[in-house]
């Protein structure tokens, strides 16, 4: 019985080999990269902790989730512009919400942080956690929202550019 034991229990271990976001083979590299006292020393708290580690801002927190400025948000660890103001709706769920984004300078990962798959999206030039993006956005446009912290942008007026 022991024997039959030990038998299944390797089978399991064997079979666990599941993926992780810390594949370094696959690791990108960016235009942009400090180190981590270096992202400590310039963002906030809540910004290094969404940017750097992935963390979600509560709902309804952000101050950007009320914006209706014309303008450009941009990513808060770099600057790179990510989402234009005509872009962004209101879809009640507590964060900024686009249903489309600046592609060049957006990456589209994979998050299982959560024990299932969602589109994880990050700045492609510092390689900072934004968001996730959901299939249940505006049908009359993309039919996409990107569902973005508050914490992983700043905002640029079109009257400060």
């Amino acid at each position: 019985m022991k024997k039959y034991f030990y038998l299944i229990l390797f089978a399991l271990l064997i079979s666990c080999q599941g993926n992780s976001q810390e594949n370094n083979n696959n690791k990108k590299e960016y235009s942009l990269v400090k180190t981590d006292s270096e992202w400590k020393s310039s963002l906030s708290n809540l910004a290094y902790n969404v940017l750097r580690k992935g963390a979600t801002e509560r709902p309804f927190s952000g101050p950007l989730n009320k914006n209706k400025k014309e303008g450009t948000y941009v990513c808060g660890g770099c600057r790179t512009p990510l989402y234009k103001s005509q872009h962004k709706f209101d879809s009640g769920t507590g964060w900024p919400s686009f249903d489309r984004g600046i592609e060049e300078n957006l990456e589209y990962d994979v998050d299982y942080k959560i024990g299932y798959p969602r589109s994880e999206l990050k700045c492609n030039t510092c390689g900072g956690h934004l968001g996730h993006m959901f299939k249940d956005g505006p049908p009359q446009t993309t039919g996409l929202r990107h569902c973005i912290n508050s914490a992983a942008l700043n905002f640029i007026s079109k009257n400060e550019k």
